[in-house]
């Protein structure tokens, strides 16, 4: 985890909040929108919310690329929010759906779904695809971020 103070996006207006590490836990609220920072779920996002999480936060970002039409991407939807529960503050857990993000979606290349990306700093550091449990999840995503 980076040195004091922490680049956190905000899952709601999306804009870049400084924060030392120390308040992580402290429930903090994002400077403009005064909403939480970290909510325990997974946050949707589209293309420029995308990217600007990607880019900005310091936070390692676990990014399940899905489809509303796909099963098995609806049967692990309640596996990766309760991931979230687990996973958060330490990692920001968000969803694209490919059908509305087709861009996304080619851009990285996703060829099967569910998909599981990790990203840090600014760029993918691993992949799983298919469905898997929460604590599946939760174990694969510790295991490939740093501490």
């Amino acid at each position: 985890m980076p040195a004091d103070p922490l680049h956190i996006v905000c899952p709601h207006c999306h804009t870049t909040n400084r924060l030392a590490l120390s308040q992580l836990g402290a429930a903090p609220d994002c400077g403009k929108c005064h909403q939480p920072l970290f909510n325990a779920k997974p946050v949707e996002l589209d293309e420029v919310a995308f990217d600007k999480h990607i880019a900005r936060s310091q936070l390692p970002v676990l990014v399940d690329f899905w489809a509303p039409w796909c099963g098995p991407c609806r049967a692990m939807a309640p596996a990766f929010e309760q991931a979230a529960r687990e996973l958060e503050p330490r990692m920001r857990l968000v969803k694209v759906n490919t059908e509305a993000a087709q861009s996304l979606a080619a851009r990285f290349n996703i060829r099967s779904i569910p998909t599981l990306a990790l990203f840090a700093g600014g760029r993918e550091v691993a992949r799983q695809p298919g469905a898997m449990g929460a604590a599946d999840i939760v174990r694969w995503a510790r295991s490939h971020s740093t501490p």
